[in-house]
């Protein structure tokens, strides 16, 4: 996924929660809502030189998953038997073949700056992601679609900045919660839908503050929180 891409797919889930694209860029995304995502960083391949991606950065050496690859058919990573006379030996062989492999991206397509990613497609900077699509700045989610900065969460669509949930879409900013809907900053919470800034409840809609309020009420309150929202990354 390139850049325009990326920000298609950001200004649609904009749209779809707050009813306008972002006001920023990537890079303000990255800011305002990644800033604590375990995400892949860039290193440079120790055998091209090129840089690439990876989930780990512990290593003193790396190399992408296609290099690697391309070294394997021509060259083979095998080398000859060498005498061994002590665990130094050992060390120093070992070093010559042992490269972090980077870009780990297996059965999916259009992903770019990311690694361990599995069965998905169009996924920007993000890892450990499974069966996922149109996924930005993400850690650990899987069967998912339209994500930004989400974090170890399950079948969520059309969201931002979910964390250690499922079933949630359309929302932003929920935490260890299920089966969230339209709703915006929810902690441990169930089955809402319409909600805002609520915590340890359950089965309700048209909530703020854990306050129940009628439809009409809500969504005249719910504008201005969209607008206090959009200003805050104005203000980035």
């Amino acid at each position: 996924m390139n850049d325009k891409q990326c920000m298609n797919v950001i200004d649609e889930i904009f749209v779809e929660i707050f009813g306008q694209k972002s006001p920023v860029d990537i890079n303000g995304i990255l800011e305002e809502c990644a800033f604590d995502i375990k995400l892949p960083n860039k290193v440079l391949d120790a055998i091209t030189g090129d840089e690439t991606w990876a989930s780990s950065v512990n290593s003193n050496k790396y190399i992408s998953q296609t290099n690697m690859e391309k070294y394997d058919t021509y060259k083979g990573w095998m080398i000859p038997k060498k005498e061994i006379k002590s665990l130094d030996d050992i060390f120093t062989w070992w070093d010559k073949v042992n490269y972090t492999t980077t870009e780990r991206i297996y059965d999916s397509t259009n992903i770019s700056k990311s690694d361990t990613i599995y069965n998905c497609e169009n996924i920007y900077r993000s890892q450990d992601c499974r069966k996922c699509r149109n996924a930005v700045f993400s850690d650990g989610c899987g069967d998912s679609d339209y994500i930004i900065a989400c974090q170890r969460s399950g079948n969520c669509n059309y969201s931002i900045r979910i964390a250690d949930s499922a079933n949630c879409s359309n929302s932003y900013n929920v935490i260890c919660s299920a089966k969230i809907s339209n709703s915006f900053f929810i902690q441990d919470a169930n089955s809402l839908h319409e909600c805002m800034f609520c915590s340890h409840i359950s089965n309700r809609r048209y909530c703020i503050a854990n306050m129940q309020f009628e439809k009409e009420e809500y969504m005249a309150i719910k504008n201005e929180v969209i607008k206090w929202i959009i200003g805050q990354f104005n203000n980035k």
